[in-house]
Order: C-alpha cells, then structure tokens, then sequence
C-alpha cells in the first residue's frame, strides 16, 4: 500500500495554516487585540455548505456562505450570505452595476484572501491589505445578532458579533456593501 499523504495537496484546514500569509492562531489574536469577543469551535473540516448544515446544530448564530467573484475588468468581491439563500450571480451583477461575474480562481484567492477554498469569511479580509476585494454583504445579516465565521481555516469556527465583525471591518478598512441579495 502506497502513502499518499506526502503528496497529498495543502487543504483549508489547521494542518497547513503554517504556509497561509496568516494563521488562525494569529487572526484570534488579532480579534483579541480588538477587544473582540469570540467563541471557538473546532470540528472536521467543513469544504460545503452541506458539511456546515450537518454540523451547524449546537452553534448559536447565523450561518453563513461566502463566496469570491470577479468580474471581467477583473474586480474582485466578497459575497456574504445565509448560507441558505439561493444567489442568482446575474441579478447580482444588475444590483452591483458590475460586467459579468465568475468565481475566482485558487491561485487568486490566496493572493488577494491569503486562504484556500473552503475557508473563505469576512475575515479574510485581513490579507487584503490593497483593498482589492470589495465586501458585499446580504442586508438580512444585519438582523442577526451573532454571525459564524472561518478564521482562515475550514476546521474552526468563531461566533462572533455582527457589531463585533463591523468593527474588525473598520479596522481592515473594509467596508461592506449591504444589499439584498
């Protein structure tokens, strides 16, 4: 039997944080430095929506999906929603005012986010440093008083303030875009 694990390729979770620009341990302290409060939650990591909603039963808080697109004059944006509601990309388009959107790809995740996919959140925006990535937020969020969020692994969660998450975006200098999606 042959190991593959040598030449397994880095996923999003805690195992390979050690070659992302930041690291969970990093982005925690990071919130703590802020003043913000967390709650940590560690579990398998979570790739899909799918893997969320199996797990997302003991923790309080909205769940969210997040997803990065790019347009073809090649802007890029960070769209946070409930992780249950459908997103029509060409009725975002129209709302944004934007050309046609796509997914971004891995290699343009790490350098514009600094994560893999899987555990792309609003926290990314740590990374994004050029403000390159525009954040787009689902104004049905707001009405959440806690929010769960990937601290730049897909093995950990944190449940945080929706107050406490805008404050963070003010200290990126991100700030986000609400609309109904």
């Amino acid at each position: 039997m042959t190991d593959h694990s040598a030449s397994q390729e880095p996923d999003a979770s805690s195992r390979y944080e050690d070659s992302l620009p930041t690291s969970s341990l990093a982005m925690m302290a990071r919130l703590d430095d802020l003043g913000i409060s967390y709650v940590l939650h560690t579990h398998p990591p979570l790739r899909t929506v799918e893997d969320s909603q199996r797990l997302s039963g003991p923790m309080d808080g909205a769940h969210i999906k997040n997803l990065y697109l790019r347009d073809r004059k090649k802007k890029n944006y960070l769209v946070v929603a409930e992780q249950n509601l459908p997103i029509d990309l060409k009725q975002l388009e129209e709302k944004l005012g934007c050309g046609r959107l796509s997914f971004g790809s891995a290699d343009r995740l790490m350098e514009h986010l600094g994560v893999r996919p899987g555990a792309v959140s609003p926290l990314t925006l740590t990374n994004d440093r050029d403000q390159k990535v525009q954040l787009v937020m689902d104004k049905s969020l707001l009405s959440e008083d806690l929010i769960n969020v990937h601290p730049l692994v897909n093995d950990k969660t944190l449940t945080i303030s929706i107050k406490d998450l805008d404050a963070f975006l003010d200290d990126t200098g991100h700030l986000a875009t609400r609309i109904t999606i």
